[in-house]
């Protein structure tokens, strides 16, 4: 790919600014902003003041704390020149796992060491390091087009909770939608395929989850006195799980699949490109077969298909030898991750309707379902993802794929208030080892998220006008 003159401003920039950059990481890194753990709770909020400082220094106009119930977010804006310039919001999250020595770190967590090309730190891969390039990038962009403002309408939004289940997210951004409201969401949050295979990511699975409990008797009763002539909740529970899925493994609740997103052949033949080895993927699965739904690879599973899993299943007596009863009670925990087309809802009505027409006369049963997460999707076609692929591209100097992943995350709460559609731009790696002990960045990739952020602006601007 032929260079340009700005490529050459945005390297030279990027070069002449790399060990402050790392240094300003480094910095945040020292600060144990762990959501999860009340003791905490200072360093969340010592975590969001420091971002919240260094975007004004980098040039932010504006740089906030946002409050919410729980850990503060962090919001920035910097207006463009060009009034007509497409907005975006780019969203991460500053909030880390728990990490402790004991865990088995080579060093201390949040004392971050940089060794043989990667930064050793707490939060380095997931997320502040992929935070934090976008402010580098940022600069190297007004660099490169000799502006004072970036080339679109530039947003960030950096949560505090998301480690720890994002309580409080939507209603933060149902709260501020009038200050959040962007042509196109940006998450930062996300990975590549390798460190050799760059890749977006263009779409996450939703999932909806839910507890069943099943009573029968009001107390476990004799099984042969009565055990063949009343109804036996472990055995429903039993009858549920294996009614779960049909024959090719489908899904076997009814209405399931209605307005799901089918695969189209393009997007078969890009996740058939990618350099796939199912047997070192059985390994990192610590599973010793492939399974699933009839029809489809192992990646369309993962990535494009919705699921059913059996989380958990209990009931009557546990403990050693035997105990001949009917118990009294019965649980379940299922989870069902969506693709797009799927409306968490209406799967929690489909799921309660299948409950009820399985369950006989006798068995009393409660079910109750947790927040749900939208699935979001960007389409193949979308001109703000032929942006960060040009993007990428120019940074990495080779082609970019594209991957989706099977996991589900808070970004599409922010599809589904804004109305605008959610990429991805991460340049983490499957070794990173995020929540792991010695969770590290290559510093040679987070430089080239940087160039990606420096040249992505660029285009989304020359390339997308919204419509009006």
């Amino acid at each position: 790919m032929s260079e340009t003159p700005a490529d050459n401003v945005v390297r030279t920039y990027i070069d002449t600014h790399r060990d402050a950059f790392l240094e300003d990481l480094a910095e945040w890194l020292r600060i144990p902003s762990v959501s999860a753990q009340p003791e905490h709770a200072d360093d969340v909020r010592r975590s969001a003041e420091w971002l919240a400082a260094h975007l004004a220094k980098t040039g932010f106009p504006v740089a906030e704390v946002w409050e919410t119930p729980g850990a503060p977010a962090v919001f920035a804006e910097w207006p463009s020149d060009d009034p007509g310039a497409p907005t975006v919001l780019v969203y991460g999250h500053h909030d880390v796992q728990p990490a402790e020595l004991a865990d088995g770190w080579h060093t201390e967590p949040f004392e971050p060491v940089v060794k043989d090309g990667r930064m050793y730190a707490r939060g380095a891969a997931d997320d502040k390091g992929q935070v934090f390039f976008h402010t580098l990038g940022v600069r190297a962009h007004l660099a490169a087009t000799g502006a004072e403002a970036p080339a679109v309408h530039l947003k960030l939004l950096v949560e505090g909770e998301e480690e720890s289940g994002s309580a409080h997210f939507r209603a933060l951004v149902e709260r501020e939608a009038a200050r959040l409201a962007a042509d196109v969401v940006i998450v930062s949050d996300t990975g590549m395929w390798s460190e050799t295979t760059p890749t977006v990511c263009t779409g996450m699975r939703g999932v909806a989850d839910c507890e069943i409990d099943l009573h029968g008797p009001d107390q476990d009763i004799h099984s042969g006195a009565f055990g063949g002539a009343v109804p036996n909740p472990a055995t429903v529970a039993a009858r549920l799980v294996a009614a779960l899925h049909d024959a090719d493994e489908k899904v076997a609740i009814p209405g399931f699949y209605d307005n799901v997103a089918e695969l189209t052949d393009e997007e078969r033949q890009l996740i058939a490109e990618l350099p796939f080895d199912e047997d070192e993927w059985l390994r990192t699965a610590k599973s010793h077969a492939a399974a699933g739904e009839k029809g489809y690879s192992t990646l369309e599973r993962v990535w494009a298909r919705p699921t059913a899993e059996v989380n958990g299943i209990g009931g009557g007596y546990q403990g050693p030898g035997g105990k001949t009863i009917v118990p009294a009670s019965a649980h379940l925990k299922l989870s069902f991750r969506l693709v797009s087309g799927q409306d968490p809802y209406e799967i929690e009505a489909a799921v309660r309707d299948w409950v009820a027409a399985h369950v006989p006369d006798g068995i009393r049963h409660s079910l109750v379902f947790g927040a749900p997460t939208r699935p979001c999707l960007t389409p193949l076609g979308h001109p703000a993802l032929r942006s960060v692929v040009r993007a990428m591209e120019r940074a990495f100097g080779q082609k970019v794929r594209f991957t989706r992943e099977g996991g589900s995350g808070p970004a599409a709460d922010l599809q589904d208030v804004l109305g605008a559609p959610v990429l991805f731009l991460g340049i983490s790696v499957p070794s990173d080892g995020w929540h792991a002990p010695n969770e590290k960045v290559e510093l040679d990739l987070l430089l080239k998220g940087v160039e990606t952020a420096a040249h992505l602006w660029t285009d989304l601007a020359a390339h997308w006008r919204p419509a009006a």
